[in-house]
């Protein structure tokens, strides 16, 4: 990307204003071939993609409030809240109220939900290996979208 020249500043070429030269539409398919390619992977584990994130979250902290996790995820609690009851009904989370603050709910893995995290290599190199890049190329690319959502988040 051209730092001399922001997108604001250029005149953009008809070419590159058509749908398959869109930034915003190469993100959302590839979004969406993303959570194609997991769901064969997930399924063997029984986890959809939502519920994998939470997975994910928990293995790093093993107990966090429902606002933390929503936070890392970027998700409100509409949507929160049916994925945690479905992983309690599953058996890998346990939601609790804090003692110390009753509106808060206390996230925590289940003997269940923590053995599964030796699941979480053969997952993640299964997805790896379906995306066809090197684990260099992978972290460049994660690099570059998470300056690009951090540029996005701060000019709204």
């Amino acid at each position: 990307m051209m730092k001399a020249q922001t997108a604001k500043m250029m005149e953009i070429p008809e070419e590159e204003k058509r749908l398959e030269k869109q930034l915003c539409f190469a993100v959302y398919s590839t979004a969406h071939a993303f959570t194609r390619a997991y769901k064969p992977i997930l399924d063997k584990v029984g986890l959809t993609y939502p519920q994998y994130l939470v997975m994910l979250v928990l293995w790093e902290q093993a107990e966090l409030p429902v606002k933390t996790i929503g936070e890392q995820l970027d998700l409100d609690s509409g949507t929160l809240s049916p994925l945690l009851k479905r992983l309690e009904q599953s058996g890998l989370i346990k939601r609790t109220r804090d003692s110390r603050d009753e509106r808060q709910v206390i996230v925590s893995l289940t003997p269940r939900g923590r053995s599964m995290q030796s699941e979480a290599n053969s997952i993640m190199m299964a997805i790896g290996r379906a995306a066809g890049c090197t684990l260099e190329e992978l972290v460049e690319i994660r690099g570059a979208l998470q300056r690009l959502r951090g540029n996005l988040n701060a000019s709204v």
